[in-house]
């Protein structure tokens, strides 16, 4: 376990280094260039606003704050610890989520990059934070989290597909997540890019070396419970 974690420690350093060297580049060398590709992108999202779409992106954008977040990666630990019978799955959910909190306070503060050029319908942002984007950065970690999760404790049950388009849907949040954002000009493509890639990354390297469901899972939930 020691060894997991030095390598956890590690990887973390690796993926926040990366993040801040994408970042710079962004900012800076490939500055023009990126925003040529970028604000194109942020305006077509502009002009495709709606009264009809307006409150929809505010849900997906509800959906990728921070308390939100913390409330349900809170809960999927707490349900799948239960499940296997183990305090993994909160560890994982906990380590994802809160690890991909510092490499976003890390990239907005030491790659600071203005908000698109469009009208930014999320009152109250920091002008200059766009890179990363905060919220896809926790749909991934949370939602994609508990995808992950139930997909790994499915893998060992014979059951149906109801919970495996669960699994599905888990995993588009993000995605939605990532739209909205872009619809009310709160960021460039590329920063919900980069969170949705660094995010992924962060939460592969933390199950795969947590382990959250063992390989005894099913076993331990089907086991008979013995009289005390």
């Amino acid at each position: 376990m020691r060894a997991r974690l030095l390598l956890l420690l590690a990887a973390y350093v690796v993926v926040g280094l990366v993040v801040v060297g994408v970042g710079w580049l962004i900012t800076h060398p490939l500055e023009g260039p990126v925003d040529g590709f970028d604000d194109p992108v942020s305006r077509w999202f502009a002009g495709e606003r709606t009264g009809t779409l307006d409150p929809v992106a505010q849900f997906g954008t509800l959906l990728g704050e921070t308390p939100v977040g913390l409330g349900f990666a809170a809960v999927v630990g707490i349900v799948f610890g239960l499940l296997v019978r183990s305090f993994l799955p909160l560890v994982v959910m906990a380590v994802t989520d809160v690890g991909h909190g510092g490499i976003y306070w890390v990239g907005t503060h030491l790659d600071p990059r203005d908000r698109p050029p469009v009208k930014i319908l999320d009152s109250g942002l920091v002008p200059d934070h766009s890179f990363p984007s905060g919220h896809v950065g926790t749909a991934v970690a949370v939602y994609g989290g508990a995808a992950v999760l139930l997909a790994l404790w499915l893998r060992r049950r014979e059951t149906g597909g109801a919970l495996w388009a669960l699994v599905g849907l888990l995993a588009l949040v993000p995605v939605f997540v990532a739209l909205s954002r872009l619809y009310e000009g709160a960021h460039h493509l590329t920063d919900v890019a980069t969170s949705a890639v660094y995010a992924g990354v962060w939460l592969t390297v933390v199950v795969r070396l947590l382990r959250p469901v063992p390989r005894s899972a099913g076993a331990l939930r089907d086991a008979p419970v013995p009289h005390r």
